[in-house]
């Protein structure tokens, strides 16, 4: 199989990552981290924290205790929107984000929060003069993603934290689409609270992740529960990272996680990036001028390796068959969990197409798929001169 939906999860993984994982669960030496001083404890809150590490480095936080871990970006973001906005604050994020930000968003309307969403350009790419126009005496924070999950987009970081620091904002950074192939530097980047996934290109096992605090904030945690300390205390302690850390640990997928960080710092995070955006590049280059393809975005503006893309008036999941079927392609159709960007773009029902690439790709795996979709191309072309 040709896999290309690596926006969604990279199937390949570092075997070093399998291996890890592999001897948590095997080697009887790891046991509940914080629960205790048994030397099984012990091994296993080492492993926590040296992934803490790895993180604090990946994207130079000043203080490794205030990263938590979660299942995925999607659960960091609840934790970021719902322990930070209160009845009567008001939120921006943008027409390019994920339900991960839509839905906790549109839960608190019913406690009073406000939201707005930064529109797009005719082009499809975000329209950063609306910022200022959305802004109320009540704005507490900005959420956006750092890149689209269906166009590739990748936003003006700079931009945004200057506006948000300029008006006294949080600004809330949803990484699930560039952490691994972009450099994010949390205090360069100005970035309050930056929310990722593991599973992408960090190549971490599912159900990793992660919020990281670039300094400490007042937020209510999602959940609570047993931490290993404080027994006696009514409320979630408030020490960082008990405070948004509630249940034991998945030091298993914890450790995993450290290890796909310790393949990409050794890579070099550019180089991983440049390597999969090259690839996307020789595909837009080998199907752009193809008839009845139309490519989505702003295709000279920064982008990671993800193209969507439509046949003429064909429905996204009969094309995303045709290449499973036909090709061995896996691609992902629809709406890709971004509702806002395809009413914008007028996909609602037709849906697109994506393909996403990752470092682990072939140049042969690109070609394949310029060859499938230039069928499509002449079979349409075919039709409609009949």
């Amino acid at each position: 199989m040709i896999y290309l939906d690596n926006a969604a999860t990279t199937l390949i993984k570092p075997s070093i990552v399998g291996k890890k994982v592999f001897e948590i669960i095997s080697s009887a030496k790891f046991g509940n981290p914080a629960r205790g001083s048994s030397n099984a404890s012990v091994n296993a809150l080492d492993e926590v924290f040296k992934t803490r590490k790895l993180i604090r480095k990946l994207f130079n936080l000043a203080d490794p205790s205030l990263t938590a871990f979660t299942n995925n970006a999607t659960e960091a973001l609840n934790f970021a929107i719902k322990g930070l906005l209160k009845s009567g604050d008001h939120v921006i994020a943008t027409t390019l984000d994920h339900n991960s930000v839509l839905r906790p968003i549109y839960q608190l309307e019913k406690t009073g929060i406000e939201h707005d969403f930064v529109g797009l350009n005719k082009d499809g790419s975000l329209d950063y003069n609306q910022f200022e126009r959305l802004l109320k005496p009540n704005t507490k924070m900005v959420v956006c993603p750092h890149a689209s999950n269906v166009t590739g987009e990748i936003l003006d970081l700079k931009f945004i934290s200057d506006f948000c620091h300029q008006n006294q904002l949080l600004m809330v950074v949803d990484a699930a689409q560039t952490a691994g192939v972009i450099p994010i530097d949390v205090r360069r980047d100005g970035i309050d609270v930056l929310c990722f996934t593991g599973h992408k290109s960090l190549f971490g096992p599912q159900g990793t992740g992660g919020i990281c605090l670039s300094h400490q904030l007042a937020i209510e945690p999602l959940i609570s529960g047993g931490t290993g300390i404080d027994s006696f205390n009514h409320d979630q302690p408030a020490v960082f990272p008990e405070h948004l850390e509630a249940g034991t640990l998945n030091v298993a997928g914890i450790a995993g996680l450290g290890a796909g960080i310790e393949y990409v710092l050794a890579q070099g995070i550019e180089n991983s990036g440049t390597v999969a955006r090259n690839l996307a590049d020789r595909f837009i280059a080998g199907i752009k001028n193809l008839p009845q393809v139309k490519i989505y975005g702003n295709l000279n503006r920064p982008k990671v390796a993800t193209v969507s893309l439509n046949l003429g008036d064909i429905n996204s999941a009969e094309i995303s068959d045709f290449l499973q079927t036909h090709y061995d392609i896996a691609t992902r159709a629809g709406a890709h969990c971004a509702p806002l960007l395809h009413c914008a773009l007028k996909t609602k029902d037709q849906g697109m197409v994506r393909f996403s690439f990752s470092s682990f790709n072939q140049p042969s795996d690109v070609d394949q798929a310029v060859k499938a979709i230039k069928t499509l191309s002449d079979e349409l072309e075919r039709e409609a001169r009949t």
